[in-house]
């Protein structure tokens, strides 16, 4: 019965807590219960099954979902930068551009080539120049926005400051296939002191830009200069194979970190898990306190929590005893008063009803001893267990039928043979003969105990692990019984880590399926 200062303790903690709700905020408590709404069942199944599995996929989507946005922020800033350094760079070339032509424009025909070589010799000009009586053909560099920018805002500022002109071409090239006349003379054949100052050959080559202007028939003006950005190119692509290969090892970093801290989060976890696990088959695991305090804290609720545990189960164990034992005292007295009474009838009656109320104590107190029964577990071999059983069962006179199967499990010996023979009795009490068969599974075992009686009511199965129940066809057949050997098999087998499933065999009588696991 429940202390009555607990139970208005409890009201009261009800009560308050209904008027905390009730004043909550509406849309608090939406969003309390938006946010607590489970996640899709095809959400769940995407998901991997361990912790460590999980954190290492959600770390590895933010990780590359950062390092995404950050790559996308960081080339749109550059190519907005990088264009407008090069449109300041064309204007900036074209501007020069524009008045050597018109410089050369303006001189004479015969004098242009001299000016050209004192241009040569003297140095400290911007551009390579050279005169032709056509334009020169080379092959240009690859396409790319930067170049073609270039190219564009160049041609366009010297045809509006220039209309004259009878044609214009502006290309960029590489110097080791750079032609710089209609001779064919490639810039490599030309003397260092000509192109040291005006174009960059080595050590590392960049793009020449070639400006080519038709300023009269027949008279063209060769224009080969260097960006003020030699190696502008470079930011055309503002996603280099380096920049990938240290965003890899960014993200390699953070997954190795991720998995070392899940680990040693998971760790504890793990052992606890395995603690209770082996407390709940009835062993006495001890946690160590060691580790975070968060750990230290569990592992002392824990070994708490399995000594109330255990003293919870011994005082069980004593107070049955004691209720048995202070029972049995009056039902002798009034079984000694019945031998009083005159009226046989009702002495019978009388003797009936005290028969069954002491059978119901002794099951009662049998059932507590049965499913806590203390045994160290070891190796079990299923053939030599089931097969005693058998032999057993063969010498009372039933029909067993048993094929050997070579498996064994871990456990209790006697509890789990008390479980199997409490399911086999129940099998030759109310099914004549039995079969046994075991198969083995992934990690586990499996035992099938079939009889061949009339089964039981597809309505009737979830209720015959409940004390004190009995089908009709159960009493006809053992009217001895108390209903307790179907629980008594249930929470020992559990115990085990196992599970027991009752259930009518396609080709009638009722089959008893135990799962352990396998040794």
């Amino acid at each position: 019965m429940s202390d009555p200062r607990t139970t208005a303790a409890m009201i009261e903690a009800g009560q308050e807590l209904s008027a905390s709700k009730a004043s909550v905020p509406r849309w608090r408590a939406w969003l309390s219960s938006w946010l607590g709404r489970r996640a899709p069942n095809w959400f769940e199944r995407l998901l991997p099954a361990s912790l460590l599995a999980r954190f290492l996929l959600v770390m590895s989507l933010g990780v590359l979902a950062s390092q995404l946005l950050g790559n996308l922020i960081w080339a749109t800033y550059l190519k907005g930068k990088s264009e407008q350094e090069v449109k300041q760079a064309s204007m900036h070339v074209a501007t020069g551009a524009i008045s050597a032509i018109q410089y050369f424009h303006s001189l004479p025909l015969n004098y242009r080539q001299l000016v050209i070589e004192q241009m040569r010799e003297m140095g400290g000009t911007r551009f390579f120049i050279s005169a032709n009586t056509d334009e020169v053909v080379f092959d240009g560099i690859s396409p790319k926005p930067l170049s073609n920018m270039v190219l564009n805002e160049i041609h366009r500022d010297v045809l509006e400051r220039l209309p004259q002109l009878y044609a214009l071409k502006v290309s960029f090239a590489q110097p080791e296939r750079l032609v710089v006349n209609n001779a064919g003379t490639q810039i490599s054949e030309l003397p260092d002191h000509w192109i040291k100052n005006t174009l960059l050959i080595q050590p590392r080559p960049a793009p020449i830009l070639v400006i080519q202007a038709q300023i009269e028939p027949g008279q063209w003006l060769y224009l080969a200069t260097l960006m003020p950005d030699p190696f502008f190119l470079d930011n055309s692509d503002p996603l280099p194979p380096e920049r990938w290969l240290l965003q890899f090892v960014t993200l390699v970093t953070v997954l190795l970190l991720s998995w070392v801290v899940v680990r040693w989060i998971t760790g504890p976890l793990a052992a606890l898990s395995n603690a209770a696990e082996a407390f709940g088959r009835g062993e006495s695991p001890i946690l160590p306190e060691t580790g975070s305090v968060e750990f230290v804290r569990t592992a002392q609720a824990f070994a708490a929590m399995r000594e109330r545990i255990v003293r919870y189960l011994e005082d069980r164990e004593k107070l049955f005893t004691a209720i048995s034992h202070d029972l049995r005292t009056p039902i002798t007295r009034l079984k000694l008063r019945t031998e009083m009474l005159d009226d046989d009838a009702a002495r019978a009656e009388f003797h009936e009803d005290l028969d069954e109320l002491d059978m119901m104590v002794k099951g009662a107190l049998q059932s507590v001893k049965d499913s806590d029964i203390h045994e160290n577990h070891t190796a079990i071999s299923l053939d030599a267990m089931l097969g005693r059983m058998v032999r057993d069962a063969r010498l009372s006179g039933h029909e067993v039928a048993f094929t050997r199967c070579g498996l064994r499990v871990k456990g209790k010996p006697l509890a789990l043979k008390r479980a199997i023979g409490n399911l086999l009795d129940n099998a030759l009490y109310y099914g004549q003969s039995a079969e046994i068969s075991v198969y083995e599974g992934v990690g586990k075992c499996v035992i099938v105990i079939r009889d061949h009686g009339p089964g039981v009511p597809e309505d009737a199965l979830h209720t015959l692990f409940d004390p004190y129940v009995r089908l009709e066809h159960g009493r006809h057949s053992n009217s001895h019984g108390h209903g307790l050997g179907l629980g008594i098999a249930r929470n020992i087998i559990q115990a085990h880590g196992g599970e027991l499933v009752l259930s009518n065999h396609p080709e009638g009588g009722l089959q008893a399926m135990i799962t352990l696991p396998a040794s």
